[in-house]
C-alpha cells in the first residue's frame, strides 16, 4: 500500500484557518441561542439556530478528524476566537432576530468566497482531495446565508455597519488563523 502524500504547506493552513473558522461558526450559533432559549416565543429561531450548529458542528467534526490524523497544527487562537465568537453571538442575538440573522449573513458571505476561493486553489494546485469537502461546506454556508437574507438580514438596525464590521472581523480571523 502506498505512503500517503504528505500535506503541502498550503493545504495544512486551509486545514488549520477552516477549523477555527467552524469552531467559531458553533460558538456564534451557541451564544445566540443562549440569548434566545430565555425569551418567550422564541422557538423558531431556536430551532433554526439549532439546525444550523449542528451542520457547523458536523463540518467542526471533519476537521477536527484532518487536524488529528494529519497532524495538523490548530491555530493558537482558539482560545480568542471561542470568546470572540460566543460575544458576537450573544451580542447580535441582544440586537433582535434580525441583526442575528445580520450576523448569519455576514459571516457567511465570507466564508462561502473563503470556500470557494479554497476550492478554486485547490484545483488549480492540482490538490484537490479536500476540494469537494470544501465544496460541500461551501454550499452548507451559502444556504445558511440565504436563510438569513429571507429572515430579514438585511432589515437589521444599522445593518451596513453591523455586516462590514462583522465581515472584516471575520477575514481578520482568517489571515491571522491561517499563520499563528
Amino acid at each position: 500500500m502506498p505512503r500517503p502524500r504528505p500535506l503541502s504547506r498550503r493545504v495544512e493552513e486551509m486545514i488549520r484557518v477552516d477549523h477555527a473558522g467552524e469552531y467559531a461558526a458553533v460558538g456564534i450559533y451557541k451564544g445566540q441561542r443562549a440569548v434566545f432559549e430565555r425569551l418567550q416565543g422564541k422557538s423558531k429561531i431556536v430551532d433554526d439556530l439549532t439546525h444550523m450548529e449542528e451542520e457547523e458542528q458536523d463540518h467542526l467534526d471533519a476537521f477536527d478528524e484532518l487536524i488529528q490524523t494529519k497532524g495538523v497544527r490548530p491555530t493558537a487562537m482558539t482560545p480568542i476566537w471561542g470568546v470572540a465568537s460566543y460575544g458576537l453571538g450573544v451580542a447580535t442575538a441582544l440586537l433582535g432576530e434580525k441583526a442575528a440573522h445580520a450576523c448569519t449573513e455576514a459571516v457567511e458571505t465570507v466564508i462561502e468566497q473563503h470556500y470557494d476561493d479554497q476550492v478554486k486553489e485547490l484545483e488549480k494546485r492540482g490538490e484537490t482531495e479536500y476540494a469537494p469537502m470544501f465544496a460541500k461546506f461551501r454550499d452548507d454556508e451559502a444556504a445558511h446565508k440565504h436563510y438569513a437574507i429571507e429572515e430579514g438580514a438585511h432589515e437589521a438596525p444599522a445593518y451596513p455597519l453591523l455586516s462590514g464590521f462583522i465581515k472584516a472581523g471575520c477575514r481578520f480571523a482568517i489571515k491571522v488563523s491561517e499563520k499563528i
